[in-house]
């Protein structure tokens, strides 16, 4: 990359950081990046149940924070019968939330900005809601394409559509994360490449760096936010989809 050149781009390249031989694989930034996800989810749930307290530490807190709140989603989102599903529905939350953490740290990649990524956890997503629904309403999983009280005349319409926005939900739930991660990080970059350029021209470039430079840091402040939205999202979408499986037709 030349030099003062901004490239928002570059930052979500691939690069192999440990090749498997001559075969052409090995272990990416991307893939380092969610081993260090799984790690550090593994270390605070072992931690924070290690040894629990009356009055709890900070890593115990931060694991009950954790647990409480995507149950109290699970729960209020898909009723008691679907808190069968909470320990997929809290590792895709956790998994989510922290690759997202991760990619703000200095050096860090966002493993989030790659929609093949985003896609394979729609995809585990919508594989898991077809299943359960079939398993536990047989063909009766169909009426979720066939609302009740339709009329006769409109219901083969609405069924189309119904199937289509069905069809649709994988390629929606990963756009929304792929896309709102890489566009933050993006803006993010740009305004940091602003003030380390504008601050290479002197003294007037110093002081007229100090506005992208304010903006670089809300915009900072507000990705985090981001993360946890994202996070968010995506697992009150997998709950709400979880809930069609269980109650179709309702």
């Amino acid at each position: 990359m030349a030099a003062g050149k901004i490239d928002p781009i570059h930052q979500f390249e691939l690069n192999t950081l440990v090749p498997f031989g001559n075969t052409g694989l090995g272990l990416t930034n991307s893939g380092a990046f969610m081993l260090a996800a799984v790690g550090v989810i593994s270390l605070l749930m072992v931690w924070g149940a290690r040894n629990r307290q009356l009055v709890p530490d900070r890593v115990q807190s931060l694991a009950e924070m954790a647990y409480e709140f995507v149950a109290s989603t699970v729960h209020s989102t898909t009723g008691r019968e679907g808190m069968q599903f909470f320990p997929l529905v809290f590792s895709l939350f956790m998994f989510v939330l922290v690759l997202n953490l991760l990619g703000l740290l200095p050096g860090g990649f966002t493993v989030t900005s790659h929609i093949i990524i985003t896609f394979v956890l729609a995809l585990v997503v919508i594989v898991t809601v077809i299943a359960v629904g079939f398993i536990k309403n047989g063909l009766g999983f169909l009426r979720l394409f066939a609302p009740s009280g339709i009329p006769i005349y409109v219901l083969p319409i609405i069924t189309v559509i119904e199937v289509v926005s069905f069809l649709a939900r994988p390629v929606s739930l990963s756009m929304r994360l792929f896309a709102n991660m890489m566009a933050g990080h993006i803006a993010l970059k740009l305004f940091a490449g602003f003030v380390v350029t504008l601050a290479s021209l002197g003294i007037f470039g110093i002081f007229g760096a100090v506005l992208p430079l304010v903006i670089a840091v809300a915009l900072t402040a507000l990705e985090f936010l981001v993360a946890f939205i994202q996070a968010y999202v995506f697992t009150i979408l997998t709950c709400i989809y979880l809930n069609d499986a269980l109650h179709p037709g309702h």
